[in-house]
């Protein structure tokens, strides 16, 4: 089963899904609607992954009126509610982004529209889901999403999800993202073999560490 249809991704492949499945929002709505349903009912919700959902849908829409221009974002709020989905989410990041979450949702306004929404107009109920998300309260959410995004760029999803399995906070989250723009394909190898302490490097340890590690895989590479 595709992540497409499930919402959940346990590798590479069926992540690819669930980013296409939220970039045309059917991924998004599932969510919304699934968590919303326990909100309404007063059972458990993972309000984190509500509050992902419901920015996503926002920045859906944000993507395409800029052609692409939020894909970043997109594809970070995807990775961060995955990470939560398969228990790859650092336990401290999911503390922050918890938190978070819950101030950038309207509940009220959210029950009201996940107890009115139908298949049959799946437009009526995206607007009425975007209307219950407050973008002033977002602002840090979206950041660190959009930060999960360019690490997805330049160190691919792995590597993403590796940084968010060991990121304490937003901050991590940022360094990490320098970090695959210096080190591109090498972050998620640095990222196994120094923990956290790959983040947290100042940025002549992090160069000198850099040199090193292509020196001993050039001489890796030499003998194989």
């Amino acid at each position: 089963v595709s992540g497409h249809e499930t919402g959940n991704a346990d590798d590479v492949g069926s992540l690819s899904g669930t980013v296409a499945g939220d970039l045309f929002v059917f991924g998004d709505i599932r969510d919304v609607v699934r968590e919303g349903k326990h909100l309404i009912m007063g059972e458990d919700t993972d309000r984190l992954v509500l509050g992902l959902a419901t920015a996503g849908l926002a920045v859906t829409a944000a993507t395409y009126v800029t052609v692409g221009g939020a894909a970043p974002v997109r594809a970070g709020l995807t990775l961060v509610k995955d990470a939560r989905k398969v228990g790859r989410l650092g336990e401290g990041l999911t503390e922050w982004a918890g938190r978070s979450a819950r101030d950038v949702v309207d509940a009220p306004m959210l029950e009201e529209a996940v107890a009115s929404s139908t298949a049959t107009s799946p437009g009526q109920t995206v607007s009425a889901i975007r209307a219950a998300f407050n973008a002033e309260k977002a602002g840090a959410l979206v950041r660190m999403a959009k930060d999960v995004g360019r690490i997805s760029e330049k160190a691919g999803a792995r590597g993403a999800l590796d940084t968010l399995k060991i990121a304490e906070g937003p901050e991590d989250v940022a360094r990490a993202a320098r970090l695959a723009e210096k080190s591109g394909g090498k972050t998620r190898a640095l990222i196994k073999l120094l923990g956290r302490g790959a983040l947290l490097l100042t940025t002549g340890a992090f160069d000198l560490l850099l040199w090193v590690f292509g020196a001993l895989f050039t001489l890796f590479s030499l003998l194989v």
